[in-house]
């Protein structure tokens, strides 16, 4: 996903700063992005170049000048060409696979141990997911369509980490009995 897309999704919303749509990265989930906040600042700078976005600054007496950025109808094309662009397969890959290809030359305890923790983290993000669905986290809701599509996001979500959960579980569970292939002497 480009930052742009997502920078113009928040912003076709409502008119936002800097600030406000790192505020909005760090919480969501689905719309993840692990670069670092400066490359936020940048990608506006450069929607605005581009036309995508326009910018009010904000002057205030008793704290810094805001700059409210806002998506234009150049910026609405560009989003809504995105949206209709073939999408992305999802990204299956992960850290903790390539830990697990090599995690061969750990004991089983030590193996055990990295599941457990692997297991325990993934335990506490779907928790927190499903937390966040009951709260009704910051999504739009304009239309009832809009609505079932952010809850099918979360939904999406939560299956993920369930998904992940049974898997890490089944593993634990099938390294901890005899191995067909191991050699009975």
């Amino acid at each position: 996903m480009s930052i742009a897309y997502a920078i113009l999704g928040y912003l076709s919303w409502t008119p936002l700063t800097g600030y406000d749509l790192k505020k909005l990265f760090s919480e969501s989930t689905s719309m993840y992005w692990s670069g670092n906040n400066n490359q936020i600042y940048r990608t506006l700078v450069e929607l605005h170049t581009a036309g995508w976005v326009s910018l009010e600054v904000q002057h205030r007496d008793d704290h810094p000048s805001r700059k409210i950025y806002s998506i234009t109808a150049p910026g609405r094309a560009a989003l809504r060409d995105w949206v209709l662009s073939t999408p992305e397969l999802p990204y299956s890959r992960g850290t903790f696979l390539v830990q697990l290809a090599w995690a061969d030359q750990l004991s089983p305890a030590e193996l055990d141990d990295l599941l457990a923790r692997y297991e325990e983290e993934v335990r506490v993000q779907a928790l927190m997911l499903r937390e966040q669905a009951q709260r009704k986290r910051a999504a739009p809701d304009r239309t009832p369509r809009e609505v079932r599509l952010w809850d099918a996001i979360a939904a999406h979500d939560i299956g993920f980490y369930e998904q992940e959960l049974a898997w890490v579980r089944d593993l634990r569970r099938a390294l901890a009995e005899p191995s067909p292939h191991e050699d009975a002497s």
